[in-house]
């Protein structure tokens, strides 16, 4: 069986490819003469399974998106007081690059934004470190998110150098208010340097992944962050991450998320998944047109709302057996239980989707499952959909009506649908080497 969630995304960008509202950056030049047709999505697992459609390969520099996660390497470095004494957590309601300070402390409102982003930067590395130890520092801890070496795209920094005015007149401002003591100059260096490191939706959704993982990197293992700096920096990146259109991202997707102006936009679904999207034309906050569009769908369509808390689980998936029954057919029996939501279903269906696999008969067993959400479900009944186009029996257990069809082209397939395992032929063969397999571990 063929996965239907390749399908699904590619479904999903054609029906958003032909919105060319929004504009690309323009005070960046490499960003100004970026392709606006560029679109992709990523949507990736936290034990790393990545899905993707569009142009999922392209590379692009990580702009503003690179905030949340060095404000962890941060956190990791000076721990949460150190940081707090330089940067609050407060949204700002303001643009990113508005001089938004405290008015008692002096200290930017958050890390998200420029002034904030320049201040972390500038604690990265030990006292005194010098731009090219921070921007390694920068580089190489990016590059742990992403479970690949990432690499600086020059050209693009020395354009945004050059049009650097706005930056710099906030770092000497900052400088000014002793929120740091470098030269300033360099602090926006060595920002610009860490805005222009080239990364594809395939590792923004890792790095989105490992937030979502508690600070583990599904491909290479690392425990990133630990789970109390991670805490941080998704709530900071789901209150400040869209900056004065944070309120309405959360209330109306519902997904914490950061932007960047090259056109990118990763979300965090924190247990579940990293999603990514990349398209350059941005609207009037700074984000992606196609991308916050793109995310209010999947928001919509896979119930990502954050506030759409699920209950933990315990796993899906609580045995999956194989046999060969009384005929010399192969019967896998796949017994779910639990509160199955998207992830859930994903994480069956790719269990149905093992390649190599001989099945001719597929039972599905229902009989220990709580609830199955409307996506689940169409998921679901999809996959058995194509079982059957495979010519696979399908039988279902089901005594429930957990599949019960709830919504428009959710109808299940002709499928054998059984209330116990005592009607499917052959499964007498299999209790008999259950009794003979306790027999012999009693011997």
């Amino acid at each position: 069986m063929r996965s239907p969630i390749p399908d699904f995304l590619d479904e999903t960008l054609d029906r958003f490819r032909p919105d060319r509202s929004g504009e690309n950056a323009d005070y960046i030049p490499d960003l100004a003469a970026a392709d606006p047709e560029k679109l992709a999505i990523c949507i990736s697992t936290l034990d790393g399974v990545e899905y993707t459609s569009g142009d999922a390969d392209h590379e692009f520099s990580i702009q503003s998106m690179s905030k949340p996660f060095i404000y962890g390497l941060a956190l990791e470095q000076e721990g949460l007081a150190g940081v707090l004494e330089k940067v609050g957590v407060e949204p700002s309601g303001e643009k990113f690059n508005e001089l938004s300070l405290d008015k008692k402390s002096g200290r930017p409102l958050n890390p998200m934004i420029n002034a904030g982003a320049m201040t972390i930067h500038s604690l990265l590395g030990d006292p005194g470190a010098g731009l090219a130890e921070r921007t390694e520092i920068v580089r190489a801890g990016l590059s742990r998110f992403a479970g690949r070496e990432l690499s600086i795209d020059e050209e693009v920094a020395n354009g945004e150098w050059r049009e650097a005015y706005r930056n710099v007149a906030i770092a000497n401002m900052l400088r000014s208010y002793d929120i740091f003591y470098d030269d300033p100059d360099e602090v926006v260096r060595g920002y610009i340097e860490q805005c222009a490191i080239t990364v594809t939706v395939k590792d923004l959704a890792i790095m989105a992944a490992t937030l979502a993982g508690g600070g583990h990197n599904p491909l290479t293992g690392e425990q990133v962050l630990s789970p109390r700096v991670n805490r941080q920096v998704l709530a900071v990146m789901m209150t400040c991450g869209m900056y004065d259109a944070a309120g309405d991202w959360m209330t109306e997707i519902g997904i914490p998320a950061k932007s960047g102006v090259s056109g990118g936009v990763f979300g965090v679904m924190p247990g579940q998944v990293g999603i990514a999207t990349f398209s350059p034309r941005l609207d009037r906050h700074g984000t992606s047109v196609r991308g916050a569009k793109i995310f209010q769908d999947l928001s919509d369509r896979l119930s990502l709302h954050i506030m759409d808390a699920p209950e933990p689980a315990r796993s899906i998936i609580r045995r999956d057996r194989r046999f060969v029954d009384a005929d010399g057919k192969m019967v896998r029996i796949c017994s779910l239980q639990g509160l199955i939501q998207w992830s859930g279903s994903e994480n069956v269906l790719r269990a149905m989707d093992e390649p190599g696999s001989s099945t001719n008969t597929f039972v599905l067993d229902l009989r220990r499952v709580n609830e199955i959400n409307s996506i689940a479900r169409s998921m679901l009944t999809e996959a058995l959909s194509r079982m059957k186009d495979d010519t696979i029996r399908v039988v279902l257990l089901d005594p429930d009506d957990m599949m019960q069809c709830k919504g428009p082209n959710s109808a299940l397939p002709d499928v054998q649908i059984l209330d116990s395992l005592k009607s499917v032929k052959g499964l007498k063969r299999i209790r008999d080497d259950r009794r003979r397999e306790m027999a012999d571990r009693a011997n």
